[in-house]
């Protein structure tokens, strides 16, 4: 009998160099683009969602390029310290790729730029785990918005429903989500059947660079941590 291919060993050594070369493709990419392009935005996002950032994306690849991922990578390869940086300043926009960042490298007008990320947000079903932005409760009574097939589904996530005549009731008072609090597997699936979107997939613009200067836009970070090396 054939050995299946799950069953076949793959060395160590291997898939490190395969990642290691993956890390220097990604490096070398961000140094090619930096030649490229005019300026470097570092951006935040929430929520995000990846076909609607694929979308946005696609958008601008007439005059950007956008990278995501190891912010330890994107780091190295624009250099950490005004000792290693690819162009004079870069080291500031590394400090600034912190937690859930990427880079925009583009071509655009400043205030293109500008104008297209803080215009931008979309709407979507919230996940596991990310914060409820309002409280959701639903009192006792007739539940008109759900057809009498979705009352097993709404009973196994926790509703206290019963069929009365065809119509799914509620027989006290639930509280699907409250505001500030992680929302549960549970709740998820409420909210998704009920068509509450309570995600907003954005981009925040955090800093600029280009050759002439470089700007934070984001309160809070100040050149005293941008400018320690």
């Amino acid at each position: 009998m054939p050995k299946s291919k799950r069953d076949r060993a793959v060395t160590l050594s291997k898939t490190k160099k395969k990642g290691r070369e993956h890390k220097e493709s990604i490096v070398s990419s961000i140094r090619d683009a930096v030649e490229k392009y005019n300026s470097i935005y570092v951006f935040s996002f929430e929520n995000m969602r990846n076909l609607k950032f694929k979308q946005f994306r696609e958008q601008l690849k007439s005059t950007s390029r956008f990278f995501l991922g190891s912010n330890k990578v994107m780091q190295v390869a624009l250099g950490r310290s005004d000792s290693d940086e690819m162009r004079p300043g870069l080291h500031k926009v590394s400090k600034l790729l912190r937690g859930d960042s990427g880079l925009c490298l583009t071509n655009m007008p400043v205030e293109e730029a500008q104008r297209i990320f803080g215009e931008y947000e979309d709407y979507d079903y919230a996940r596991t785990g990310s914060i409820a932005t309002e409280t959701v409760e639903l009192k006792e009574g007739p539940l008109d918005q759900f057809t009498h097939e979705m009352e097993p589904f709404l009973r196994k996530q926790g509703m206290p429903v019963r069929l009365n005549k065809g119509v799914v009731e509620l027989v006290g008072d639930f509280v699907v989500c409250e505001e500030g609090n992680p929302i549960s597997p549970e709740a998820a699936r409420i909210l998704r059947s009920m068509g509450m979107k309570m995600a907003t997939f954005k981009l925040n613009l955090i800093c600029r660079w280009s050759p002439e200067d470089f700007e934070v836009y984001q309160e809070g970070l100040q050149g005293s941590d941008i400018e320690s090396s």
